[in-house]
């Protein structure tokens, strides 16, 4: 029997479900200091991209593009960051993070520079309202 896919707790307690698309969930960061997406293949026991197969690489390639070019167009950054880690969260997760460069953690990795800052109620909903019109609405089937 094949595993189910289930979203690592620290990332669901930290983020805000956006959307789903064929490969991945897209996440909101929930911090305040930064436009932030994860993105998390559907794809159980997956820690590291050489765990796909051909097909969900280039699947998740196209989503990966897509995210940034929604971050790019609705935020206007300086710079994306884009980077799979895993140190701290094995699941394979992609984040994809609009920089500027007078940002808190500018121009060092947003990670553990500062505390986490949730965002309140309406700053979530108008982050939210801000970046869905960006996201593309995939037409085609999910491959999980």
């Amino acid at each position: 029997m094949a595993d189910l896919f289930e979203l690592d707790a620290r990332l669901a307690g930290d983020t805000h479900r956006l959307a789903r698309w064929p490969l991945c969930d897209v996440l909101l960061m929930d911090d305040a200091r930064y436009p932030w997406l994860i993105l998390v293949p559907r794809i159980a026991g997956a820690r590291e991209l050489i765990d796909l197969d051909e097909a969900d690489r280039l699947q998740l390639w196209r989503e990966i593009d897509a995210a940034s070019l929604a971050m790019r167009d609705a935020f206007a950054p300086d710079k994306l960051n884009i980077g799979a880690l895993g140190n701290v969260v094995s699941q394979l997760h992609i984040h994809v993070i609009a920089r500027y460069t007078h940002d808190d953690a500018w121009p060092a990795p947003v990670w553990g520079a500062h505390p986490r800052q949730p965002r309140d109620a309406h700053t979530r909903s108008a982050i939210t309202a801000h970046i869905l019109p960006a996201l593309p609405r995939f037409a085609f089937e999910e491959s999980r």
